[in-house]
C-alpha cells in the first residue's frame, strides 16, 4: 500500500489511523532519511494509542516506553547507533506484550521476527511531499486490509 502525505499534521493523522491496526506483539520498522517523518509518524501512532508522555525521538536513550490508555505499551526505539541484534536484545524490550516501533531498523532484524510492518518514507521530491509505503511481512499481515486514507 502506498499513500502520499503532504504535511506533518497529515503524517500524524496517518499514524493515528495506523495505530488502529496495531496490537500487542506488533513490530513496525520505519525507514527513511533524516527528517523524513519517522518520529512524526510515531507521534501519531502514540496519539492513536493514547500513549502517555511526549513521543519524541529516543536517539540518545535508544528506547522509550510509553504506557497506553487501555492496551499494550508503546516502545519507540532508535536503532541508528545499534550495530547488531545482540545490542537490540540488550535493551530488554518486551516484544510479545508491546507495540514496538523501530526507527533506522537494520537488516539484522529480519531473522529475529516472524512478522513485522515495514513503513518506508520517501521525501525525495521537490515539494517535500512524503511518499509512504507499507509492506507487511509474515502471516500476521496476510490479507490485512488497511483502512488508511490517501
Amino acid at each position: 500500500m502506498k499513500v502520499t502525505i503532504e504535511t506533518p499534521e497529515l503524517m500524524e493523522s496517518f499514524g493515528q489511523e495506523l495505530a488502529a491496526q496495531l496490537v500487542a506483539g506488533d513490530l513496525v520498522l520505519l525507514a527513511g532519511e533524516l527528517g523524513a517523518g519517522k518520529t512524526t509518524l510515531t507521534r501519531g501512532i502514540g496519539a492513536g494509542l493514547r500513549a502517555t508522555g511526549t513521543v519524541q525521538s529516543p536517539t540518545f536513550v535508544l528506547a522509550r516506553t510509553h504506557k497506553t490508555a487501555s492496551g499494550p505499551d508503546l516502545v519507540h526505539v532508535d536503532a541508528y547507533r545499534l550495530g547488531s541484534a545482540l545490542e537490540l536484545d540488550d535493551l530488554d524490550i518486551d516484544f510479545a506484550n508491546s507495540i514496538v516501533i523501530i526507527e533506522w531498523a537494520r537488516h539484522f532484524l529480519d531473522d529475529l521476527f516472524d512478522h513485522w510492518l515495514l513503513v518506508s518514507i520517501d521525501r525525495s521530491n521537490e515539494q517535500d511531499i512524503r511518499e509512504v509505503e507499507i509492506i507487511g511481512h509474515g502471516k500476521r499481515w496476510e490479507g490485512v486490509q488497511f483502512a488508511l486514507s490517501d
